[in-house]
C-alpha cells in the first residue's frame, strides 16, 4: 500500500483529499503544519507528498526546500495561488507538479496516481533500459544508476529533471513541443500548464549547461518547442 503524507492546514481540504485516497487504497498521515510536516517526512518512508503553499510554522516553499534534498519522491504542490511566479517558485524548489484549489478529487487522484506509476517505473532495479550509458560532450548519462555527471562532477536531478533529460536524450534531434513533452514526462493530458515543463528545461539548462543562456544540449526552437542536440 502506498504511503502519502498531506501537509495541510485546512483541515477539511486535508480530510477530503484523504478520504479520496484512502477510498483508491492510499495509506495516509496528515500534517497541519510546515514543522510537523518536516518533522514527519523525515521519519517515516513516504512515497508522496501533498504539499500546501500558505502553511502555519514553516510556509510550503521552505518545507519542498528542505524536503527535496532528503529525497527525490514526488511532491504535489495543492494551493489557491494563481499566479504563475509562486508556481514557478514551487517548481524551481522542486516540486513535480501543482494542482489549484479548488480541484476535483478525481484529477487528484488522477494525478498521484500518474506520478506513482511514474516514478516507480523510473527507479525501478529491473526497468529494462537501452543503454548503459550515454555520452554526448562532457554531458554522460547512466540510466541504470539513475546518474548525470557533467565532466567528473555528479549532478544531481530531482526525478523529474532526470525523466526529462533523459527522454530527450534518448530522442536525439528531435523536436517536442512543451505541451508534448508534458504529456509524455508527466502522463496527463490537458491536466496542468506547460510552465511546469519550460520551468524544469530551466533548471536542467542551470545544471548541465556551461551557459544556460548559450545552451549546448538542449536547443530551444523558437515556436516549435526543444530538442537535444547532438
Amino acid at each position: 500500500m502506498k504511503h502519502i503524507l498531506i501537509i495541510e492546514d485546512d483541515i477539511a481540504i486535508a480530510e477530503l483529499e484523504r478520504d479520496y485516497l484512502e477510498i483508491n487504497g492510499f495509506k495516509i498521515d496528515i500534517a497541519v503544519d510546515g514543522d510537523e510536516g518536516l518533522k514527519l517526512a523525515s521519519s517515516k518512508d513516504f512515497d508522496l507528498i501533498l504539499l500546501d503553499l500558505m502553511l502555519p510554522g514553516k510556509n510550503g516553499f521552505e518545507l519542498c526546500r528542505e524536503i527535496r534534498t532528503k529525497t527525490e519522491i514526488p511532491i504535489l504542490m495543492v494551493t489557491a495561488k494563481k499566479e504563475s511566479i509562486d508556481k514557478i517558485r514551487g517548481l524551481g524548489l522542486g516540486a513535480d507538479d501543482y494542482i489549484v484549489k479548488p480541484f476535483d478529487p478525481a484529477e487528484l487522484v488522477a494525478r498521484v496516481n500518474a506520478h506513482l506509476s511514474r516514478y516507480e517505473r523510473l527507479t525501478s532495479s529491473d526497468k529494462p533500459m537501452s543503454q548503459e550509458e550515454i555520452i554526448v560532450g562532457k554531458l554522460r548519462i547512466l540510466p541504470k544508476a539513475w546518474r548525470v555527471y557533467v565532466g567528473d562532477k555528479e549532478i544531481k536531478l530531482t526525478t523529474k529533471e532526470f525523466e526529462l533529460l533523459l527522454f530527450l536524450a534518448t530522442n536525439p534531434n528531435i523536436v517536442f513541443t512543451k505541451e508534448n513533452l508534458f504529456s509524455r514526462i508527466w502522463g496527463m493530458n490537458a491536466m496542468g500548464d506547460v510552465a511546469t515543463v519550460i520551468v524544469h528545461i530551466n533548471r536542467l539548462r542551470e545544471k548541465i549547461e556551461g551557459d544556460s543562456g548559450e545552451p549546448r544540449y538542449i536547443e530551444t526552437i523558437w515556436g516549435a518547442g526543444y530538442r537535444f542536440k547532438i
